[in-house]
């Protein structure tokens, strides 16, 4: 048995003066009207298992009204072992802990993993390429500490270059070095981020064939620097890199920002070979996002051989009665998993009676969630 997560507390997190939510192994209804705090909740939730929060506030905004200091903190079991994970709030900072140690909010990911699903996700098709790209680095850097870390490099790298290109004495040198450094840096991301995205995209249409058979979903990676062979290595990506690099730097120079690397690359979707976005109806684009969350899951468990937890905050509302049935599918198949809703009515007598329902209540207290 894998970790699980049985129990999150907040305390002055949001608009929770003093919340604890038992967490079941399977999985969780937290049902009650808008406002009350549920995806308040939902996000604790993802920041206590990946070190960042789908919604970005700031400190400020994660400490209730009125008081000085939040705390939000999950307590997992399983295979022998407990864990713990606090995020504290105070004087516009956040300060994380494992197991009572000091833990950068990058060392939180990887203990336990979590894939969110919010109704924001159901545009990811039709959104733009940064979307996409966030999304795949998110999850990347939740598998793999070494992936985390080469985004943080390249993006940084990224922002040094940009700096030298919009300042006003153009120091070539300095130029050719950070050309370097991105090239090193990017193409070893490229590397990386390829090879995530195929192997999702792998499950992905497996998922997406048991839900709509009609039509096959296909990924492509669409790269700044241009086509780039299937069996490319990093090397080849870092000579490939370079080579644009230096082809783009009169125009960088002009535009005063770096236009090719992975920073500006996408990942995108297709039905029938035909681009999801441009022509997939609403429909189809639904199902091709759901796919893509429940490849996240087949990933954990197939390649890193752990089952995450997963996050559904309102999106049985906006699913269709087919859609329900495969995401509880995958309930059933024992991942964990906090559901947000305001109505059971979305759910099967079957399901509710499998899990555990936490009402939750409106409060007078703050903000909605």
């Amino acid at each position: 048995m894998a970790l699980t997560v049985k129990r999150l507390s907040l305390v002055d997190w949001r608009n929770a003066r003093d919340r604890t939510v038992e967490l079941s192994d399977a999985m969780t209804v937290l049902v009650g009207p808008n406002g009350c705090g549920k995806t308040n909740a939902v996000e604790a939730l993802q920041l206590l298992t990946a070190g960042v929060s789908f919604r970005r506030p700031t400190p400020a905004q994660l400490v209730r009204e009125g008081a000085e200091v939040g705390r939000a903190q999950l307590e997992a079991g399983g295979d022998g072992r407990v864990m713990d994970v606090t995020c504290t709030v105070s004087q516009g900072s956040r300060r994380f802990t494992r197991n009572g140690k000091p833990v950068r909010p990058s060392g939180v990911a990887g203990e336990l993993l979590s894939v969110l699903f919010t109704p924001d996700d159901l545009d990811l098709v039709k959104r733009s390429a940064s979307v996409r790209r966030d999304e795949l680095d998110g999850f990347g850097s939740q598998a793999s500490p070494a992936y985390g870390r080469l985004c943080r490099d390249y993006g940084r790298a990224v922002d040094q270059r940009n700096r030298v290109l919009k300042g006003d004495d153009l120091d070539v040198g300095l130029l050719d070095a950070w050309d370097l450094s991105l090239a090193s840096l990017g193409g070893a991301l490229l590397a990386h981020r390829r090879s995530l995205w195929e192997k999702l995209g792998e499950r992905a249409r497996e998922v997406y064939a048991e839900l709509a058979p009609a039509e096959p979903l296909g990924t492509e990676y669409h790269s700044s620097i241009g086509p780039v062979d299937a069996g490319a290595t990093r090397a080849d990506l870092e000579e490939l890199l370079g080579a644009a690099l230096a082809e783009s730097r009169e125009r960088d120079l002009t535009r005063r920002q770096t236009t090719v690397g992975p920073h500006r690359d996408d990942p995108c979707f297709t039905l029938s070979g035909r681009s999801a976005r441009d022509f997939g109806s609403q429909g189809q684009q639904r199902t091709a996002v759901l796919a893509w969350k429940l490849a996240q899951v087949r990933f954990c468990e197939e390649h890193l051989g752990r089952r995450p937890l997963l996050l559904l905050d309102d999106v049985m509302s906006e699913l269709d009665e087919h859609r329900r049935a495969a995401v509880s599918a995958y309930v059933d198949g024992g991942i964990q998993t906090v559901v947000t809703t305001t109505h059971l009515g979305y759910f099967d007598e079957a399901t509710l009676a499998r899990a555990s329902v936490v009402p939750f209540e409106r409060s007078d207290d703050g903000d909605e969630g």
